[in-house]
């Protein structure tokens, strides 16, 4: 019984984008009254319905104004979003050159723009539209991993498990994590890993969700790092161990991470 909630957190920050983080909060005047009231949390989904343009009308620079609020209360993804930031507040003005480089055959742009319209950023919201450009993506990706690239193996991979251009296969996905992750790619160490832990597409097998956390975090893989700190807290895959777990609990939160942060205080005030 020991198992099911670690498993189930685990299963929530193993895989890229917000699967990794907390869902942001859709916009409402709740959301917007604890922000102003100094709740980081909301204070970062607040800024992403601003980037984002969901419920609220696009704006960039309130934005970042939630943004830095959060990330000055500490709050990691806020943090990211910051560094991100730049980029994301030229989607207008990068559009017309991710559609020519898309266009030219550029996989990255072409999941790029797929993702465009998935959400509707900066076009409007088209699931065809977007479902065509992941495909083209795929095929792309397809092709370079044949051929040993392990960038495109770890997005390959990402393809096949959220099902973007190709049909959801957990079992492909995995089989192109190992791929690039056996060459060292960090992020698909940490997919790979979540997948052993919550036994989607292989069997599961926490010591072998361990030894991938374990290299992923070696490499500074902030959430993996928090992760590996919770199996040694739990003693899940690997002996219990207190010790090690505020090791890597430290090192995520020294990088911003909040669950971090309040288990090493929970750690340290037993």
């Amino acid at each position: 019984m020991k198992l099911i909630p670690l498993l189930l957190l685990v299963g929530l920050l193993a895989v890229s984008g917000w699967a990794e983080d907390a869902k942001p909060e859709p916009y409402s005047a709740e959301l917007v009254k604890k922000a102003e009231e100094g709740d980081a949390k909301a204070q970062f989904s607040l800024g992403v319905c601003y980037i984002e343009g969901k419920g609220v009308t696009q704006d960039y620079k309130e934005a970042k104004k939630w943004y830095t609020k959060a990330a000055e209360q500490g709050n990691a993804e806020a943090k990211e979003a910051l560094k991100k930031e730049p980029a994301r507040k030229t989607i207008a003005v990068r559009l017309p050159e991710i559609v020519k480089e898309a266009e030219a055959g550029d996989a990255n742009a072409q999941s790029t723009l797929g993702n465009y319209y998935d959400y509707g950023r900066g076009v409007t919201k088209d699931k065809k539209e977007a479902a065509k450009w992941y495909a083209k993506a795929f095929k792309s990706y397809a092709k370079w991993a044949e051929q040993g690239s392990v960038e495109a193996q770890y997005r390959l991979g990402w393809c096949y498990f959220s099902g973007e251009g190709i049909t959801q296969d957990y079992k492909e996905a995995v089989k192109w994590w190992t791929k690039s992750a056996e060459q060292g790619h960090a992020e698909a160490q940490h997919c790979l890993a979540g997948r052993y832990f919550c036994g989607e597409g292989v069997a599961q097998d926490y010591k072998e969700a361990v030894k991938w956390y374990t290299k992923a975090a070696e490499q500074g893989t902030i959430r993996a790092q928090y992760v590996l700190g919770l199996c040694y807290a739990k003693g899940e895959g690997v002996t219990k161990d207190e010790k090690e777990a505020m090791k890597w609990y430290t090192k995520a939160a020294e990088y911003g991470d909040e669950d971090a942060k309040k288990a090493l205080e929970m750690l340290k005030s037993k």
